[in-house]
C-alpha cells in the first residue's frame, strides 16, 4: 500500500489542529507531524499534538513523527539533542512512524539512543531519510543499500532535486527494482511525476499538502490536486501512462481533459505532465529512456512547443511511422508507443483546424479564399491543412521573409502583415499568440478590416473570446474559437491514444471551467 500522506507544518499548537482537520476531512491516509516547524518546541506540546491527532477522527491515522534537521530541510535548526528527545517521546507515545536523518543517525550517539527506545518500544517503525536539495545522488542505489545495510528494520526514505525531468529515472528504476517498504521520488517541478507515481511502483508514502500555501518541499500538490485531477485513488500497477510534453506545460489543459475523460470511460489510464526543457538532445535522452523501460507504461504523449520538430525527427530516425501530412507540415504533437519499441507520430492540428472550420459551415473549402496570419508553427498546420483541402491561401507575416519560405514550400501567395488592411478572403485565421492572456487587449488585424462575408478564426483559446473574435462579432462575422480546435485536435489524439471516441462534450465542459467561459 502507498499511503497519500499529508504534513502538518504549523508554528503553532492551534494552527496545527485546524491542519490536522482539514487533513481527515480531505481523506488523508496518513498524518506527518513536521515538529521541527513548531516554535518553543517541547516534549508535552508534541505529545498533546500526538493525542490530538489520534482523537481528531473516528478511525485515527498513522502517524508519522519528523524534527528535520536544518541541513535535512527542516524549518527551525533545533539541537540533535532536542530532537531527539522528541523522538523518543514519540516513540514511548507509540506512534507508527518516526523519521530521523540517515546522516544525523550515523552519529554513534545518536544511533544508540534511537536504537535503544525502539527497541523497548516495538510497535514504532524507522524512517530513516536522506535528501538532497541541489541535484539527484550520485549513486541512489547504493545509497539505498548503506542504509538498509545500518539498520535492516529501517524504511529508506530518499529524496532528491531532478534538475531536470532525465534526472526522474533514477527514482523510478529504483523504487521497480527494490521491493518492501520504502519511500523514494524525485522534489522540483521536473521531478513532479515521480510523486504521481510513487503509488504506482508501490513507495511506501507519497505527501500532498493540505493546501496551497502549506508545502513543505518542492513540487508538493494539494491532496485535491492528487486525488481529483491526477487519479490518485484509480492508480495501480497495471495504470497505462500518457502525457504532454513540453516547456512550459503548468498551464497545459490537457491533464484535466485527459483524466476526465479516462475517468469517465472507467480506463485504468493516467495523463501527467511533463516539463522537458532543453533541445534536441535532451528530448532525445528522454524517449531513449522511456522506450526500454516499457515497466513504465508510458503508450503516448502529446507534443508541444518547443518539440514538435524533436518528435518528427526522433521517428524518422528511428525509421518509425509517420503520418504524411504531418511530414509535410514538418512537425508533430501526437507519439504513440506500440509493441516492440515502435513509436509512430501525428499532427493532429491539422485536423483540429479542418474539423473546426467545416463545423462552421464550410464543407468544402475547394477554392475557399483563405487568409492565414502568422508564420510559425501553428500556422504550417494550418496552411497544410487548408492547402490539403485545395483553399486558395494567403499568408500574412511582420516578417516577409519567413512568409515567402513558407509560401513557397505550399505553394501559395504571401503578403507583409501591412497588407491586412486590403485583405479579401472568406476565411481569415490567426496562427500568432497575439491577443493570448494575459494580452487580451491585443489583435493580429483592427476590427475595422473585418467584414460580415467572413469567418474569422482564432487559434488562442485562452480567453476563448480574443479581441480579434469580439471585433470579428461586432462586424457580424461568423467566429471560430481556439476552443474548438484545441478540443478536436485533442480528440483526435484521444482516438489515437485509446482506439475509442472521445466524449467531446466532457472535454468542452472541462476546458470550460479551467477558463470560466
Amino acid at each position: 500500500m502507498t499511503y497519500l500522506a499529508v504534513p502538518i507544518a504549523a508554528k503553532e499548537y492551534d494552527e496545527a489542529t485546524r491542519q490536522i482537520n482539514a487533513a481527515i476531512a480531505k481523506q488523508a491516509e496518513l498524518i506527518e507531524l513536521r515538529t521541527d516547524y513548531i516554535l518553543s518546541l517541547n516534549v508535552e506540546l508534541v505529545q498533546k499534538l500526538i493525542n490530538y491527532a489520534r482523537n481528531a477522527s473516528e478511525k485515527p491515522l498513522p502517524l508519522i513523527i519528523t524534527c528535520r534537521s536544518k541541513s535535512q530541510g527542516g524549518a527551525i535548526d533545533y539541537p540533535d539533542k532536542t530532537r531527539i528527545e522528541i523522538l523518543v517521546a514519540a516513540i514511548k507515545a507509540g506512534v507508527d512512524f518516526v523519521d530521523f536523518e540517515y546522516e544525523s543517525f550515523r552519529d554513534m550517539n545518536n544511533q544508540e539512543k534511537i536504537r535503544l527506545v525502539l527497541s523497548q518500544y516495538s510497535k514504532t517503525k524507522l524512517i530513516l531519510s536522506a535528501h538532497n536539495f541541489k541535484e539527484r545522488f550520485d549513486d541512489l542505489a547504493g545509497l539505498y543499500r548503506h542504509i538498509m545495510a545500518t539498520y535492516p528494520a529501517a524504511i529508506p526514505k530518499i529524496v532528491y532535486t531532478a534538475n531536470h525531468i532525465n534526472d526522474c529515472f533514477d527514482a523510478l528504476d529504483l523504487l521497480w527494482r527494490t521491493s518492501g517498504q520504502r519511500i523514494v521520488f524525485a522534489m522540483g517541478q521536473a521531478g513532479f511525476i515521480t510523486r504521481i507515481l510513487a503509488k504506482k511502483f508501490g513507495s511506501f508514502v507519497t505527501f500532498a499538502s493540505v493546501d496551497n500555501t502549506n508545502a513543505t518541499a518542492p513540487g508538493q500538490i494539494t491532496v485535491e490536486q492528487f486525488r481529483d485531477l491526477y487519479r490518485y485513488d484509480s492508480i495501480d500497477k497495471d495504470t497505462q501512462l500518457f502525457g504532454v510534453i513540453g516547456d512550459p506545460v503548468a498551464h497545459s489543459m490537457s491533464p484535466a481533459v485527459f483524466n476526465a475523460c479516462f475517468d469517465k470511460a472507467g480506463s485504468n489510464c493516467l495523463y501527467l505532465p511533463i516539463l522537458l526543457q532543453g533541445k534536441t538532445d535532451k528530448f532525445n535522452d528522454f524517449m531513449k529512456s522511456v522506450i526500454p523501460r516499457r515497466w513504465l507504461g508510458f503508450k503516448g504523449f502529446s507534443v508541444t512547443i518547443p518539440h514538435k520538430e524533436n518528435a518528427i525527427n526522433f521517428v524518422t530516425h528511428r525509421q518509425g511511422y509517420v503520418e504524411p501530412l504531418a511530414e509535410i507540415i514538418g512537425s508533430a504533437n501526437t507519439l504513440v508507443l506500440g509493441p516492440d519499441d515502435n513509436v509512430s507520430t501525428y499532427n493532429t492540428d491539422y485536423v483540429g483546424v479542418l474539423e473546426s472550420i467545416a463545423a462552421a459551415g464550410f464543407k468544402d473549402l475547394q477554392g475557399k479564399k483563405a487568409a492565414v496570419i502568422g508564420a510559425g508553427g501553428v500556422a504550417r498546420a494550418v496552411v497544410a491543412g487548408l492547402v490539403s483541402a485545395a483553399a486558395k491561401v494567403k499568408l500574412y507575416n511582420r516578417t516577409v521573409r519567413k512568409a515567402e519560405r513558407l509560401a513557397a514550400e505550399f505553394k501559395c501567395d504571401f503578403a507583409p502583415l501591412s497588407d491586412l488592411d486590403t485583405v479579401d478572403a472568406e476565411l481569415l485565421v490567426n496562427c500568432t499568440s497575439i491577443g493570448m492572456s494575459p494580452d487580451i487587449d491585443k489583435t493580429p488585424i483592427p476590427g475595422e478590416y473585418l467584414k460580415k462575408t467572413m469567418t474569422v478564426f482564432d487559434t488562442v483559446y485562452n480567453p476563448p473570446q480574443t479581441k480579434l473574435l469580439r471585433d470579428a462579432k461586432t462586424a457580424k462575422a461568423k467566429t471560430i474559437s481556439g476552443v474548438d480546435m484545441f478540443i478536436s485536435q485533442a480528440a483526435e489524439q484521444y482516438k489515437l491514444f485509446t482506439g475509442k471516441d472521445a466524449d467531446k462534450k466532457l472535454m468542452k465542459k472541462v476546458v470550460s471551467e479551467h477558463l470560466q467561459c
